[in-house]
């Protein structure tokens, strides 16, 4: 299909072979839930970012392992690629992973649940400012 990157869990397939699949100019994403190790074997295999989440509870994945912020502040430090932070990220809570040194956030229930998708957008995107 063409897309512009991929982005897998961890038992969905070998990141290695889906770079050599993908190309060096598409992105690749891991998601590395609350385990380091995780994050750096991703790197190693080309990933062009890692997600650790859930941050907090969430009400699309209820069962994901909790993951601590203190990871972003590890990734920061020991990782050359981007750390995305996910699961249960609210304008109530985004700036705990901001100041935690996550480079971005993925949400969805913040945006679905709201009334103004725009101003919410806006308001989360300011916290990068």
């Amino acid at each position: 299909i063409d897309a512009d990157g991929l982005h897998l869990g961890a038992t969905d397939c070998d990141l290695g072979a889906a770079r050599r699949l993908l190309g060096v100019h598409k992105v690749l994403g891991a998601s590395c839930y609350n385990q380091f190790d995780l994050a750096l074997k991703a790197e190693q295999a080309g990933a062009n970012y890692i997600a650790f989440g859930a941050c907090f509870a969430s009400n699309t994945k209820p069962n994901a392992p909790l993951a601590s912020l203190d990871l972003f502040v590890q990734a920061k430090k020991e990782l050359k690629i981007p750390a995305v932070a996910i699961g249960g990220i609210t304008l109530q809570n985004a700036a705990q992973v901001v100041d935690a040194c996550a480079d971005a956030i993925a949400v969805v229930n913040a945006l679905f649940s709201t009334d103004d998708v725009k101003s919410t957008t806006q308001q989360f995107s300011q916290l990068f400012i």
